[in-house]
């Protein structure tokens, strides 16, 4: 009986895992992650332009930027203040969803292996498992919506009636689709699941600093912080999680362009370090950070807040 036994456990833990799902972790990560998007886009566009660049050995006709100003103005010339928000709708959503559904899912992993004890401190290991599955899920279900933000921010000068210029997000999601089939819609997949060890970092360091700031303070490891705490751990750990992960941007950035097309990862990571060394993998890391400190910090405070505002008015309920 011991198999019996151990299955009803399995189903009770498997259902326990649902049952941890709070929806206001969804709306908080949508929240933040949309406001931060709408500010920070136009550090997004220029950092995939960056990155995507071969440099000397370029076989696309390119804009060429000798910084992160100078491609701002270049943009806005050309193609009007509107220019630098080119692919924000893909971004939206992505950033939108991404953030939502990954706050869902780590919340969720995190309570269930926490059995429901919110001050448990599950320790690096466990909060890194709980942000790598986390991952994984949101990854499966946002992939598509990567592949058309990459593609529309790279839509420079090619004529409207070229098959490499979209009208708009489902435009490009229906005509990758009819052109490239699934392969085109989870084209950087395989980086983007590297990626998840940017996620796993981030939140490995972030809650692992939240939690000893508050044993230091000898208060509960759940215990609710200051905007300004949120936004200094929030800023340490993407900053730690991005210079330690970035190439693997560089890589899917490479994957999803529609200008260019390579064999596969392998070859993008030959061709890299065999034309622009080591420093190719950090293409874009500057105005990168630029974007995701910030972008993060905004989206982690907004994230808390809310979960404050609902944990709030859930004990006064009660």
């Amino acid at each position: 009986m011991p198999s019996v036994e151990n299955g009803r456990n399995s189903h009770l833990r498997g259902a326990g895992l649902f049952h941890h799902m709070k929806w206001e972790h969804l709306l908080a990560g949508v929240s933040g992650g949309v406001i931060a998007t709408l500010i920070l886009h136009p550090l997004d566009l220029v950092k995939i332009r960056f990155q995507v660049h071969e440099g000397a050995v370029a076989t696309v006709s390119r804009p060429k930027y000798k910084g992160i100003l100078d491609a701002f103005l270049q943009i806005a010339r050309k193609d009007g203040v509107t220019g630098i928000y080119r692919g924000v709708v893909p971004n939206v959503w992505g950033a939108g969803i991404s953030w939502g559904f990954y706050f869902l899912f780590y919340n969720s992993i995190k309570t269930w292996m926490q059995d429901g004890d919110t001050q448990m401190n599950l320790g690096p290991v466990k909060h890194m498992l709980a942000a790598s599955e986390a991952g994984l899920l949101t990854l499966i279900l946002t992939n598509p919506i990567w592949v058309v933000k990459t593609r529309m921010c790279l839509q420079y000068e090619t004529p409207a009636t070229s098959s490499k210029m979209y009208k708009g997000m489902f435009d490009a999601l229906y005509r990758i689709f009819n052109a490239e089939g699934f392969r085109g819609l989870y084209r950087g997949f395989l980086p983007g699941v590297f990626g998840i060890s940017h996620g796993a970092v981030q939140f490995m360091a972030y809650e692992e600093m939240k939690s000893r700031y508050n044993i230091h303070k000898d208060r509960p490891v759940d215990y609710r912080l200051k905007s300004l705490d949120y936004i200094v751990f929030a800023a340490l750990s993407k900053i730690i999680a991005a210079s330690t992960t970035y190439p693997y941007q560089v890589i899917r950035a490479r994957l999803q362009d529609q200008h260019r097309h390579y064999a596969g990862n392998i070859d993008i990571i030959r061709q890299i370090f065999r034309h622009e060394g080591w420093r190719g993998f950090y293409k874009g890391l500057f105005p990168s950070l630029l974007r995701v400190t910030p972008a993060c910090c905004i989206t982690f405070v907004v994230y808390e807040n809310f979960i404050s505002h609902f944990t709030e008015q859930s004990n006064n309920e009660s």
